[in-house]
């Protein structure tokens, strides 16, 4: 059960609706620890992307033309981020109209990659990775068991979502968020949580053929 270029767009959909829904609570998330426009920033982002794919011939445009959406309209840090994010996954796609599971978890990983470099973060420092990466460690796992491609997504997205929830009691010292120190504590960080819902949309967009 391959990955297409078609369920590449509807997991972007699927992320970008999830996003503009839950766009107010990320906010609020935001507001506690960050700047409080997490959820404006990457909506509006995440609609410019919708605005800007749909007529691409590979995977791996796709990936770029969504990653210069985010950079551009964003704003704030979740545009650099996100952006390296799509871009550094589409660098390591291959040439190939159809994705397997392993190949979908060397993408995941090289956006990670990419997430680490630009934010010149680590896990367990209440940040996006601290979702991104147990998700991509679960896809390797499973990529390296040969489990079914609906499978390994559905844990994966288990896995950020775990990731995310982490992230409540933890101090952050990364971002914004680590001006608070010790206030920051009992907060769920906002980048954890809407990389939960990437890896959220793509257990429900891919894999379904």
């Amino acid at each position: 059960m391959p990955i297409t270029n078609d369920d590449v767009h509807a997991w972007l959909k699927a992320f970008a609706a999830r996003v503009q829904e839950e766009k107010s609570y990320l906010t609020r998330l935001d507001s506690a620890i960050g700047d409080g426009d997490h959820g404006q920033n990457l909506n509006r982002g995440l609609q410019a992307a919708l605005d800007r794919v749909g007529n691409e011939d590979d995977i791996a445009t796709t990936f770029r033309n969504t990653a210069m959406a985010l950079i551009s309209k964003t704003g704030g840090a979740s545009g650099p981020l996100y952006g390296t994010f799509f871009m550094d996954a589409g660098k390591a796609a291959p040439e190939s109209d159809e994705l397997t599971l392993e190949h979908w978890a060397i993408m995941m990983r090289a956006g990670l990659g990419g997430v680490i470099r630009r934010g010149k973060a680590e896990t367990g420092e209440k940040t996006m990775l601290d979702s991104i990466t147990p998700a991509v460690e679960s896809l390797e796992q499973a990529a390296q068991a040969e489990r079914d491609l609906r499978e390994a997504l559905l844990a994966a997205a288990t896995a950020a979502e775990e990731g995310m929830k982490a992230t409540i009691p933890m101090i952050a010292t990364k971002g914004r968020a680590s001006y608070l120190g010790e206030r920051s504590k009992g907060h769920q960080d906002p980048g954890a949580t809407s990389s939960y819902y990437l890896f959220e949309a793509a257990a429900k967009a891919l894999g379904n053929g």
